[in-house]
């Protein structure tokens, strides 16, 4: 399988951490949206990322290409069968990636893309109301953690979507806030334990170290 992504962004690491817990092995191409080659476009004719080639069969979105995995490879299951289980975790997902990440964008572009990617001045005004704008979604997020340290009753979906957005905003050397969300912290820190969590993140290193050099 080939994954087309830079791994800044929080979706293109969701579909390598799926990947990873399904222990599948993948070819990690770091592709540019702004700059598509054609191996690209033709598994994301939109130019989204992720996106997914598995042999012929091609496919765009983050969590498109979770739900493909995880009916292709059933276990471990990330996506729960039981209803009410399985609900929570396509909300969590969607949550995190329609409100969560739009609100904390401005910092990863005025306090990472722009400086170190691009040379460039961010408006540090519009990363502080960033900054501020993800407290609302991160409070829900901290009271919504079960008795048994995750979202959804296990480790699934919406959490492997947070903790990729929660890696992405801390390029910005943002971090959770400790005293505010202990439970989100302490989550995030089980997460980072992870095996696949530590392969991606691996991965993630060299591929930056790649593009810096």
């Amino acid at each position: 399988m080939i994954l087309y992504g830079f791994p800044l962004s929080p979706f293109v690491r969701k579909a390598a951490l799926v990947l990873a817990e399904k222990e599948l092995a993948f070819d990690w191409v770091p592709s540019n949206p702004g700059n598509p080659d054609d191996d690209f476009l033709q598994a994301s004719p939109f130019g989204k990322i992720p996106a997914l080639a598995d042999g012929d069969y091609t496919l765009a979105d983050s969590t498109a290409i979770a739900i493909y995995l995880d009916a292709r490879n059933p276990e471990p299951a990330l996506i729960p069968a039981e209803a009410k289980a399985r609900g929570r975790a396509v909300w969590f997902d969607e949550a995190v990636d329609t409100v969560l990440v739009p609100a904390g964008a401005p910092m990863i572009v005025h306090r990472f893309l722009r400086p170190v990617i691009f040379g460039t001045e961010g408006d540090e005004e519009a990363a502080k109301a960033a900054e501020e704008a993800v407290l609302k979604p991160l409070d829900y997020l901290e009271g919504q953690l079960g008795v048994d340290g995750w979202l959804d009753g296990a480790f699934s979906l919406g959490d492997i979507a947070l903790a990729s957005t929660i890696k992405t905003l801390g390029y910005t050397n943002w971090s959770i806030d400790t005293a505010r969300h202990p439970k989100l912290a302490a989550w995030f820190g089980r997460v980072s334990q992870r095996p696949a969590w530590q392969a991606v993140a691996e991965r993630e290193a060299a591929m930056f170290a790649a593009a810096r050099a």
